[in-house]
């Protein structure tokens, strides 16, 4: 089955049709017998019908004619949708019904008056621009409704290859929205994955016999066959592919058309979009992320990722042109990995459901081979079990966005969002897969430049991310050896609140029914008894001072400002005078310089304070740094006006006082969205209340800062059981309300 084939069935229907219109006496003008939808596209299956229109003028009586003509179509056996319009009941039935617009668009002349037909397609087209921008947003709300009915055609068994999400009918809307004129389509893979498609249903159809776009398991032989493929397993991997293809063309193609329609409409277009840079070596363009001029893919290394971070947390397109040219161009990455580049790959995990585009495009542009190469083991990999709703490697793209909303409840997200990437890439194979997949996880985790303990601990995490469920439903809670088994397996409350986040996302991403009210009580019970027993709060990071020989400028009430340059960025020690909102001043000044802080440890060291501060940009100057904190000190900045609270963070602050971490102070550990401004707010707070910050362990940990700070009374008294409820209230609103 190929397009010659639906060509010659095309052909021979149009040889009907006009037999049976010049049969019947049809006028040579004022009237037309046009093809419309499949027919009209020359795309005849096996068993499709004809779809066919009589047109006519308004001021023509069709008369006897349309009734001669049907009559000899049905008498050949021919099966018919047919109808008999004027060209104002046509152009009115478009106007008003979507789905007889899109049919319309595909208008073409049989038999009669071709100047009828040119004319009618012509007014149709104008008609379809014309309305687009107010039309698109219900054409919209239709194809996610039919996708939310049909589902995906990539990862369903028995898949529509109509009607799914990715199917012809999608690629057919990619048609009408190319018509528009408003977005560009990619024409000729569209066409290509579209005719393939077209080939598997005609396969499908003669192997079944009737007409139906559905694949069955039985027909999935003849299908190979027809391809030319090996066996019926290649034959789906196949369908998947070109589902999968067209499902990203369509998203792309709907992203861009939402910011068409929210751009404000002018009579000119610009020659090229505006460029904004929004990180090294990156732009936004017209709701894309692109490259930047003058970047450098051949001499930086973390750009892809760095640019997948930023379209994935912006939630925006990584242009598809920008992601081919990195991976053909852009240099490649050490091993083990930078900071910088973990880093972008564990926000690009944590960006949630912006992730799930970019990813897209990693994968369709072959970008993702460059940072991932293991990912090809669980490409479009179809799960064993009916419970899942995905292919392995979708289920674990979702795994990290339901991840992305738990990172909050743990230690290390960035290890969780990691192990949720990694959970089931060992998948595949003859062996169980989370036995399979603990030392591929662990040779990426440490490529990717974790620490050993964090190898570790990724490594485990997918040797036994099936633990808990399995444990929780199938033995007795009640028993001491049922806690033990989990404990025994996980050794720490760290690596068990850990495992709990990544089952239930794991679970979430799976169906409804893995994380039923029933299946999340038995799990979340379970986890709770093996973190009583490993008697848990998890270790807060240690402050480790070092002794720093204080600067004369310093003793005379200066700022001092020392910079080394170090890998990605830069390592700067500050040291002052100590007070109250010495620590706040500078992370205002930091904060106003929009310098990505890292890391940060602080303390007091007899009468000054002492901050050593990892930043992200090597080229800071710090006299500049300088001047930005004497200004703030000075009144003559308001960081208020400048750095407020992002209102739009999926994150919602973590603010909690740890009694037990220290007899000599108060311990309090934040965790909110990473963003400039954090350690400003939170200090801030402190100040107005005279508390003073100690000693501080400042973090990023992906998408995520995690400080804690140690307080005390500006008399070096440890704070209340009320003072401590204050400052956390205090936190907690600076964090979430505008200043």
């Amino acid at each position: 089955m190929t397009a010659a084939d639906r060509a010659a069935r095309t052909d021979a229907a149009d040889r009907r049709c006009r037999e049976a219109y010049e049969g019947a006496g049809g006028p040579e003008e004022g009237m037309a017998l046009v093809a419309v939808g499949g027919y009209g596209r020359g795309e005849l299956a096996p068993y499709s019908d004809l779809d066919v229109v009589l047109v006519h003028e308004d001021v023509v009586d069709p008369g006897r004619v349309a009734s001669d003509v049907w009559y000899p179509l049905w008498d050949s056996g021919t099966a018919l949708d047919h109808s008999v319009r004027s060209v104002s009941e046509m152009l009115e039935a478009a106007g008003a019904d979507l789905k007889v617009a899109l049919g319309l668009l595909d208008l073409r002349h049989v038999a009669g008056d071709p100047h009828l037909t040119v004319r009618l397609r012509t007014e149709l087209l104008a008609a379809w621009r014309r309305g687009a921008r107010e039309r698109l947003p219900a054409l919209r709300r239709l194809v996610v409704s039919r996708h939310e009915l049909m589902g995906e055609l990539a990862h369903l068994s028995v898949p529509d290859l109509k009607e799914s999400e990715g199917g012809l009918r999608d690629a057919g809307v990619l048609r009408a929205l190319g018509a528009t004129w408003l977005v560009d389509v990619p024409h000729a893979d569209l066409e290509r994955c579209r005719r393939t498609m077209l080939d598997v249903r005609d396969l499908a159809q003669e192997a079944a016999g009737r007409a139906s776009d559905r694949v069955v398991p039985e027909t999935w032989a003849a299908v190979a066959t027809g391809l030319g493929l090996a066996d019926d397993r290649a034959a789906q991997h196949h369908v998947r592919e070109l589902g999968r293809r067209v499902t990203h063309l369509s998203r792309l193609t709907w992203r861009r058309v939402e910011d068409v329609l929210t751009r404000p409409t002018s009579t000119r277009r610009a020659r090229r979009p505006d460029l904004h840079p929004i990180a090294p070596g990156l732009a936004l363009a017209r709701g894309e992320v692109v490259l930047a001029a003058g970047a450098r893919p051949e001499d930086d290394p973390v750009l892809l990722l760095r640019a997948a971070a930023e379209a994935a947390e912006r939630d925006v397109v990584l242009a598809p042109p920008t992601a081919a040219r990195l991976a053909r161009e852009g240099a490649a990455l050490p091993d083990p990995w930078p900071a910088e580049a973990r880093q972008a790959l564990v926000r690009l995990l944590a960006a949630g459901r912006g992730m799930l585009g970019v990813w897209e495009t990693l994968e369709e542009t072959g970008a993702l081979a460059q940072v991932l190469p293991e990912w090809e083991r669980i490409r479009l990999l179809p799960h064993a079990s009916t419970v899942h709703r995905f292919t392995v490697d979708r289920h674990v793209v979702e795994t990290c966005v339901e991840a992305a909303g738990l990172i909050r409840f743990v230690s290390r997200p960035d290890v969780l969002v990691v192990a949720a990437l990694l959970h089931d890439i060992g998948k595949g194979g003859l062996t169980e897969h989370s036995v399979a997949g603990e030392p591929i996880a662990r040779a990426v985790a440490a490529r990717m430049g974790f620490s050993p303990d964090a190898v570790d601990l990724v490594a485990r995490l997918v040797r036994w991310h099936l633990l808990l469920a399995e444990t929780a439903t199938t033995r007795d809670p009640d028993d001491p050896a049922t806690v033990a088994l989990v404990t025994d397996r996980m050794g720490d409350a760290e690596s068990l609140q850990l495992l709990r986040a990544l089952t239930e996302a794991d679970a979430k991403a799976t169906s409804t029914k893995a994380w039923s009210s029933w299946r999340a009580g038995l799990i979340q019970d379970l986890a709770r008894r093996g973190l009583a027993a490993l008697d848990a709060g998890t270790a807060l990071p240690a402050i480790t001072t070092d002794e720093v020989a204080v600067p004369e400028e310093a003793t005379r009430g200066e700022l001092v400002v020392q910079k080394t340059v170090v890998t990605d960025g830069c390592r700067l020690t500050t040291v002052a005078r100590d007070r109250v909102g010495l620590l706040a001043d500078l992370a205002a000044a930091l904060a106003l310089q929009r310098v990505p802080v890292r890391a940060a440890r602080i303390w007091s060291q007899g009468e000054y304070g002492v901050c050593v501060w990892e930043v992200g940009d090597e080229h800071l100057d710090p006299a500049v740094l300088r001047e930005r904190y004497e200004a703030v000190v000075d009144g003559r900045i308001d960081p208020v006006a400048r750095l407020r609270p992002d209102q739009g963070s999926a994150l919602e602050p973590a603010v909690v006082v740890r009694p037990e971490a220290s007899e000599h102070a108060t311990v309090l550990e934040v965790r909110a969205a990473d963003r400039p401004g954090v350690v400003w707010l939170v200090c801030r707070a402190l100040a107005a209340l005279d508390v003073t910050v100690r000693s501080a362990h400042l973090d990023t940990l992906g998408p995520q800062a995690v400080d804690v700070f140690y307080l005390q009374e500006e008399s070096a008294g440890v704070l209340s059981e009320t003072r401590a409820a204050e400052a956390a209230h205090a936190v907690r609103a600076a964090l979430t309300r505008p200043g």
